[in-house]
């Protein structure tokens, strides 16, 4: 018997546009049953969290400001002070501080308000210039056109009502102060309501402790790989949130007291009130120093009553957040709790649908506890791909 070696068959990949041949195609199986039923939940949580957003952003709120306050409360009970005292103490100081604040930063918030007739005074008086007898400007223009189309529109209309038939005029309702001060008044007895909430369960979560997690970890399964993982978990999001938080809190204090700094020296007035904003809103990512930055460029431009302070005073503000944002928040931030820029500015836009100013102000913290999960989740590892740096 002969054996004859067969020489091995070499495989030549030829380019199709050569060999004429159609393009490779990848050939992956869809469940189109299992896609619409992700579709339909997917949809199904958005409507729920918009329905329910009063339940679930005070709920929310309360688990960031618990995890805020826990280090300051760990180290009262290190001290042998009781959790539940040691709670009630940091939060009553907390309270006090931002009670004192809003006191002392009360007559400044009042001086804003009255700028506004002066802003407009000034806007009225760029617009219209100095105008002579003989010249028409374009506010002008536009009224007499509105003029001439409502002289149009009388004209085609019926002079005379058909006999029998009574001309009724319907004038609309004046301004009324108090009711808006009544609806003010209203939202702000609500706006109450939700922060004493808030506190409450902040309290109780501070006074808790561990409690919870302990829960989860023992409803989890009983496999001890199972709990493993749940407990890496909770501590990946434990210690991302607490730094995020940590790092939030010393740069919005940073940003605060540059922008008190630079508003001041260029001699803006209410200075500590809006490098108090500034702080405030820098939580907010872009969305918040745009803000900060229009809004002080239009308080200037009602002191000043000119083009070049205003640009002077916007341009100072957006540098002091851009520097931080850019410089001072990555230096402070671990990679493993870095985001890419696309996924932050994507989940900014739909939590703030979704719950519009507060989704806004949750949107990163919520990212950053999803992306803990599926870093430690192997199905759910390309989505922790998407949302990393």
């Amino acid at each position: 018997m002969k054996l004859v070696a067969t020489p091995p068959e070499i495989e030549t990949t030829v380019p199709a546009s050569e060999a004429g041949a159609a393009p490779v195609e990848i050939k992956a199986p869809v469940d189109v049953r299992s896609v619409a039923l992700t579709v339909v939940a997917v949809i199904a949580a958005i409507v729920l969290l918009q329905y329910a957003q009063t339940v679930i952003i005070p709920i929310v709120l309360g688990v960031l400001v618990s995890y805020a306050l826990d280090p300051p409360v760990a180290r009262l009970t290190r001290l042998h002070v009781p959790r539940p005292i040691g709670a009630a103490l940091v939060l009553l100081l907390v309270v006090a501080t931002g009670g004192v604040l809003a006191y002392g930063l009360r007559a400044q918030a009042g001086d804003v308000v009255e700028q506004l007739p002066r802003g407009a005074r000034h806007l009225r008086r760029m617009i219209e210039g100095d105008r002579a007898a003989t010249t028409t400007t374009a506010i002008q223009q536009v009224q007499k056109a509105a003029n001439e189309l409502e002289k149009a529109a009388d004209a085609t209309a019926p002079q005379q009502p058909p006999p029998g038939v009574q001309r009724v005029r319907i004038d609309p309702p004046p301004f009324s102060v108090s009711s808006y001060l009544m609806w003010g008044s209203i939202g702000l007895l609500g706006a109450l309501g939700q922060a004493v909430l808030i506190l409450f369960l902040t309290y109780f979560l501070l006074a808790s402790g561990d409690l919870y997690r302990r829960k989860i970890v023992k409803i989890v399964g009983p496999s001890l790989t199972q709990k493993k993982i749940t407990v890496q978990i909770l501590s990946d999001i434990d210690r991302q949130i607490e730094r995020f938080l940590l790092v939030q809190v010393f740069t919005s204090l940073v940003v605060a007291v540059a922008s008190w700094l630079a508003f001041r020296a260029l001699g803006l007035q209410q200075a500590g009130l809006w490098g108090l904003l500034a702080g405030v809103f820098n939580s907010i990512p872009y969305f918040g120093p745009v803000l900060v930055t229009g809004a002080t460029a239009i308080v200037a431009f009602a002191q000043f009553g000119n083009i070049e302070m205003p640009v002077i005073v916007g341009a100072s503000a957006l540098a002091i957040t851009s520097l931080e944002g850019f410089l001072l928040t990555p230096w402070l931030t671990s990679r493993a709790a870095r985001m890419n820029a696309v996924a932050v500015f994507v989940g900014l836009l739909f939590w703030g649908w979704v719950w519009n100013v507060w989704g806004m102000l949750l949107a990163v913290p919520m990212l950053m506890a999803v992306k803990a999960i599926c870093d430690h989740v192997e199905d759910l590892k390309p989505i922790s791909e998407l949302l990393g740096d």
